[in-house]
């Protein structure tokens, strides 16, 4: 079949606009993310100091970082509608938020629609797999105090499975509380969909346990490490004493698990690639959420799977409505599904790229003024 012109300079369009926004992202990476350690780097003598007002100015940068992957998206016309609970209302509070993991694109997505929810972004910890630690956006993460996961956790070797989830407790003992973290963002089934669908279908053949097509059977061992070091001694987090001044002081410990379903248009998830390259047309991603007290949410490890498994479950049927009508079902007690068009204010990115941009030449000057003088 020829092609027209028409379908040729579309294609020549696309290629250049991809190469332009690679080429902004490149940039966008090589002033940001020095500029991220530089800052730290200065403020060492305030982490010494005051430690709770080094890490709220981490925290802030870290939410711009993050605002900057979102623009990327954002720009190119990916945008996020949010359907089910609002979380807004639980940001202040401690949560772990479970999601469903189909592509690279899953993480900017909660990058952006994560955004104007509060302090959530600056005071979340992520669990992700080792292997981000070696990519552009490692040695933020690293210095942020997220926990990077080994696939060991999630395979038959038992040794190697406890000694990661042995590492994540006292990673979360070490990290979660002095860094003043509020939310913890993992992936429980352990991979991308289309790379555990098989293994997961066979393991629930095997075991008498519903076929899965949209989602796969959760990994339990990081969640219920979770539980048992985040969760305070009594239901929903209130601690336990007789002195009321002390309790208010002491923080609350878990309060929510916030149960976060992703679902894409026709099932096609977003990569990274798509992401930054912009080569996709504009197409709106859908978030539903759901938010359990976590005094509902079983402490018993068999209870504590059967329950994850009840929310995959759910998660399926909640995907399979979505792919035959385009939206999510209603919620408990509505008579019809309400959905929130998420936003980003243009102008606010821009002054984070712009603030970006300026701090890398900053740092680039002294740097230079400085390899002159010794040099």
């Amino acid at each position: 079949m020829a092609v027209t012109l028409e379908q040729a300079r579309r294609v020549g369009y696309t290629c250049l606009k991809a190469l332009l926004r690679f080429a902004f992202m490149v940039a966008n990476n090589l002033v940001a993310i020095p500029s991220y350690v530089l800052y730290l780097i200065m403020l060492q003598p305030l982490r010494v100091l005051d430690s709770k007002s080094f890490w709220y100015i981490e925290g802030v940068l870290f939410k711009w970082l993050l605002a900057m992957v979102s623009s990327w998206g954002w720009w190119a016309g990916y945008t996020v509608v949010e359907w089910g609970d609002d979380v807004k209302a639980v940001s202040e509070d401690e949560a772990m938020v479970l999601v469903n993991h189909q592509a690279t694109g899953d993480v900017c997505t909660l990058m952006m629609c994560l955004q104007d929810k509060g302090t959530v972004v600056r005071q979340m910890m992520w669990l992700m797999d080792h292997i981000f630690k070696y990519t552009n956006f490692g040695i933020v993460s690293l210095i942020h105090g997220d926990f990077f996961i080994r696939q060991a956790v999630f395979s038959p070797c038992r040794e190697k499975k406890k000694q990661q989830l042995v590492l994540l407790k006292e990673h979360l003992e070490k990290y979660y509380r002095s860094r003043d973290r509020k939310w913890i963002v993992l992936f429980p089934e352990g991979g991308f969909l289309r790379k555990r669908r098989e293994t997961s279908q066979e393991f629930a053949k095997k075991n008498n346990l519903p076929f899965l097509q949209h989602v796969t059977l959760p990994r339990t061992g990081a969640t219920q490490v979770i539980m048992r070091t985040l969760v305070a001694p009594q239901e929903n987090g209130t601690p336990a004493g007789r002195d009321t001044v002390m309790q208010e002081n002491k923080p609350k410990g878990l309060q929510w698990v916030i149960d976060t379903t992703i679902a894409y248009p026709k099932g096609e998830p977003i990569d990274i690639q798509t992401w930054i390259l912009g080569y996709r047309p504009p197409t709106v991603t859908h978030v539903h959420y759901r938010i359990f007290p976590v005094k509902d949410v079983p402490a018993e490890p068999e209870a504590l799977t059967h329950w994850l498994y009840q929310r995959f479950i759910e998660k399926e049927d909640l995907l399979t409505h979505f792919y035959e009508t385009g939206a999510f079902p209603p919620l408990q007690g509505q008579a019809k599904a309400i959905s929130r068009e998420m936003t980003l204010s243009n102008l606010w990115l821009v002054a984070i790229q712009s603030l970006a941009f300026l701090s890398g030449g900053m740092w680039y000057c002294i740097l230079r003024y400085f390899y002159h003088c010794l040099f």
